[in-house]
């Protein structure tokens, strides 16, 4: 009898779990479906605002004890930008474009305070910049804003470009919290044609002090620094950019994401709205 009871238990168990579940995956499957349709909207309507940002950047690095001298190279890279203005004002992420000057931030700390551990002299001058335009015009651009401390850099075509380009609008960003889904969208590289991508990026963590950014997970997407996130109903979240700190001499870890010095971030539209306000006029200097 008790064997009887135990087996009867069983099925039931069996009986409801499947029932909860046929219950359940449809609906599941159905806000995946609804989020994707979402997501197609917004890239439909923002992926124009995403440019690729082509720059030559030449490098110095000289390390005391090996070799001496500046070991000077010069580079050519391509990272996505965020038009803001129809004028063309771009905002990218300024360790992309000086790389040298964000590792030596960085490691600035290394060696202690006085003044005889290691220095390392590290720097980056961009010689040129371009944005491409949606059908692959390249237009002459400069950077006319730094901030090292948000990891903001603004371009700006030379010449005005023949007709407004499509920019995304900063003054009315959404939020988001923990564990939601923002839409990313981003420019591949040029062996991928340079074609739009979109992703899905989970908000892991949101930092409220010294100032608000969100922190995202660490799955692998083609998200990269300079592109633009959106909520669901298509308000703009903020743009990509690095966080970096100096370590201060205690050293700095590659191996452990929580002591590695430097973590990507999504910061928020208002921030990069109040730097771009900076931005001087045209004519009026860097």
């Amino acid at each position: 009898m008790d064997t009887m009871k135990s087996g009867l238990r069983s099925v039931l168990l069996l009986a409801a779990g499947w029932a909860l579940l046929s219950s359940t995956a449809p609906c599941a499957l159905a806000q995946a479906a609804d989020l994707a349709s979402k997501g197609r909207e917004v890239f439909a309507k923002h992926r124009d605002c995403v440019v690729t940002v082509q720059l030559v950047i030449k490098t110095k690095m000289n390390i005391p004890g090996f070799g001496g001298g500046d070991n000077a190279r010069e580079s050519r890279e391509e990272v996505t930008g965020t038009v803001i203005d129809p004028s063309g004002l771009t905002v990218v992420a300024l360790s992309s474009v000086d790389p040298m000057g964000a590792l030596q931030g960085m490691m600035g700390g290394l060696g202690g305070d006085d003044g005889e551990g290691l220095k390392m002299k590290m720097e980056s001058d961009v010689a040129d910049v371009k944005v491409l335009g949606q059908d692959g015009t390249e237009i002459p651009a400069e950077i006319v804003l730094r901030d090292k401390d948000l990891d903001l850099a603004f371009l700006r075509p030379k010449a005005p470009p023949s007709a407004p380009m499509k920019a995304l609008d900063l003054t009315a960003p959404g939020t988001a919290e923990i564990l939601d889904e923002v839409i990313a969208i981003n420019r591949l590289g040029k062996v991928a044609g340079r074609a739009y991508s979109v992703a899905l990026e989970r908000i892991c963590a949101v930092v409220r002090k010294p100032r608000l950014f969100y922190v995202p997970g660490n799955s692998a997407t083609s998200t990269s620094l300079g592109c633009p996130a959106f909520t669901a109903d298509g308000k703009v979240v903020g743009v990509f950019v690095m966080r970096s700190l100096k370590s201060g001499g205690e050293g700095m870890s590659l191996f452990n994401p929580q002591n590695a010095g430097m973590t990507a971030i999504l910061l928020p539209a208002e921030e990069v709205r109040k730097i771009a306000a900076q931005v001087p006029a045209t004519g009026a200097g860097k």
